[in-house]
């Protein structure tokens, strides 16, 4: 019988998952909506995913989950998580009682990172910086084709580092959820971007909506817009000065915002400490499967 590969990407809003056969070949792919605020309910909706497709293909296969935190390696509870209900919870542990078998976590950004570098958009770049700008902002590095996880389990956890140069616009800082103010995460998720252009004009858009109306000629989602690429181009300059990763790939939902690959290079120049600027910034080449895909490939 040919080896299956599972994976689950346990998003904020989206529970995914996705069966690999033998050469990596999508065998099947699913989603549900993620339980809110509710761990019990979330690890039940996990662990009845994985036994459907499992009944479906009539094969038990390996199991990877990409998570929004990480697991502590003091005592294996999760940490920095935006979804808050993980947090301090055994999730490993409980699923692995609920689901009879071994399960291996990764930080969901390190299997986006994986993913792109094993076969995506970053397949020939000796370092890789993947990048998720979703309900959270998280980023995985990978390095020869090597996934970094860090002393502290927290490589690539650029979210949480400040926003570089804050402007009069960026103030007050805002509150995270982690206990501090002005992380980048506060500024460059979804949320965020929605909440920015809510309090420049009154009106609570999506950012998918924020983007049509900019591409129309909306002046107010266009100067949105602009602002979030600001933020992130320098918020990006800080990481390529410390990696110098050959190629930066995004993802998540607003790595759908096509304009950020023609502008973030010009963002992010003039806060780069060298003379050129020539680090690549790419769409995912698996677009919103690639970090299921990660978490499949944990096991390889």
């Amino acid at each position: 019988m040919s080896r299956l590969s599972l994976g689950v990407d346990l998003g904020g809003t989206k529970i995914e998952i996705v069966a690999l056969g033998d050469a990596g070949q999508q065998l099947l792919r699913r989603r549900i909506a993620t339980p809110q605020g509710d761990y019990a309910a979330t690890i039940g909706a996990v662990s009845r995913l994985v036994m459907a497709v499992e009944t479906e293909l009539g094969q038990r296969g390996s199991l990877g989950i990409g998570i929004p935190g990480a697991e502590s390696l003091a005592g294996g509870l999760i940490k920095n998580a935006n979804s808050t209900c993980l947090i301090g919870r055994p999730l490993r542990a409980d699923l692995e009682a609920l689901l009879q078998r071994e399960i291996r976590l990764a930080n969901d950004a390190n299997c986006f990172a994986l993913s792109e570098a094993s076969d995506g958009a970053g397949r020939a770049a000796e370092v890789v910086f993947g990048v998720i700008l979703g309900t959270g902002i998280g980023g995985g590095i990978v390095v020869r084709g090597h996934l970094l996880n860090g002393a502290n389990a927290i490589a690539g956890e650029w979210g949480h580092n400040p926003l570089p140069l804050p402007e009069a616009v960026d103030l007050p800082l805002p509150a995270c959820y982690c206990g501090r103010r002005g992380c980048i995460e506060t500024y460059l998720c979804g949320p965020a971007l929605t909440r920015d252009h809510a309090q420049q004009t009154g009106e609570i858009l999506t950012p998918a909506l924020i983007d049509q109306r900019a591409s129309a000629g909306d002046p107010a989602c266009e100067a949105t817009l602009q602002r979030y690429e600001a933020r992130l181009g320098r918020a990006l300059a800080g990481v390529i000065n410390l990696l110098d990763p050959q190629v930066i790939v995004l993802g998540g939902g607003l790595s759908n915002l096509q304009r950020l690959y023609h502008n973030l290079p010009a963002c992010c120049g003039p806060h780069v400490f060298s003379d050129h600027f020539y680090t690549k910034i790419l769409p995912p080449a698996h677009g919103d499967s690639s970090g299921v895909r990660g978490a499949a490939w944990l096991w390889d």
